[in-house]
């Protein structure tokens, strides 16, 4: 009887996951679509996303996963003022970076107003008074900065691969090749990032991954523009992406493998990866 119990534990646990997966992913799918609902629905459902899911990782997993199929529009938050008068939060259409925005600030808040409040936080550079203010040039504008230095998205992209397998780029951020900036902001960024090159992406490094991680894409043509990113999105359960792609204009989920290394051949030059950490305070 002991024997057949040591076997049969590990297989009821096993049952009950994935139960619980199925289920979750059936209240997700349950959801009215997050891009056709007013702010007071919103309100009403995010406080369920906590309840179902308190663990923050697993609560930023299922608010990426209801978002899969937002449409797409590139360059979609603003100020609300010029010079882009776009939304400072929205869910009714998504790019790369905005997907993870939104996630970040949701999954921190109890309603749309405080969802708002959050992304401001996230999106922006503080002031000398240590307080984050929607303006156009405090943004983080470049994924390679906010992985490198803002708190909710931290770059760990050489603790996952070795250091031999890791290349190197020293880049002035926002500087062209001519000198000039690529956006106006009055405002460059020297450093150095490591990223893995696509011959060293392997099915090893995706096991090395955490269940939930942040990707960067990397495109060595962007260098000359003082840029290192083109895209990012979030790696789930180390094998699938979800992210908001312009090629299929709208918020998608697929196996990243199989994405990154379209008819084997590799879409960007290599990766860079980033955790996800709450708010402070």
């Amino acid at each position: 009887m002991d024997s057949r119990l040591r076997y049969i534990a590990p297989l009821f646990a096993l049952l009950i996951f994935i139960k619980g997966c199925t289920s979750n992913s059936e209240w997700i799918n349950d959801l009215p679509k997050p891009w056709k609902i007013s702010e007071e629905e919103f309100t009403r459902i995010i406080p369920m996303f906590h309840k179902k899911f308190p663990d923050f990782h697993d609560r930023l997993k299922a608010f990426s996963s209801w978002q899969i199929g937002t449409p797409y529009k590139i360059f979609c938050l603003g100020e609300e003022i010029d010079p882009d008068p776009d939304p400072i939060f929205r869910l009714d259409v998504s790019d790369c970076t905005v997907h993870i925005l939104t996630n970040l600030a949701s999954i921190q808040s109890q309603s749309w107003e405080e969802s708002k409040s959050k992304i401001i936080k996230i999106h922006y550079k503080e002031n000398e008074k240590g307080i984050a203010v929607p303006n156009y040039k405090d943004r983080w504008h470049f994924t390679t900065d906010r992985i490198q230095k803002n708190p909710s998205t931290r770059d760990i992209t050489r603790s996952v691969a070795a250091t031999k397998d890791l290349e190197r780029i020293d880049i002035t951020l926002n500087e062209k090749n001519n000198g000039k900036e690529f956006l106006d902001l009055g405002w460059q960024r020297k450093t150095t990032a490591y990223f893995i090159p696509s011959d060293k992406i392997s099915m090893k490094v995706m096991s090395n991954l955490p269940e939930v991680v942040g990707v960067a894409f990397v495109k060595r043509s962007y260098f000359k523009m003082g840029l290192v990113v083109a895209h990012e999105g979030i790696i789930v359960d180390q094998k699938d992406i979800i992210h908001a792609s312009q090629e299929f204009e709208k918020t998608v989920q697929m196996n990243f493998m199989e994405y990154y290394f379209e008819n084997e051949s590799p879409r960007f030059d290599g990766i860079m990866l980033f955790s996800f950490h709450p708010l402070e305070g």
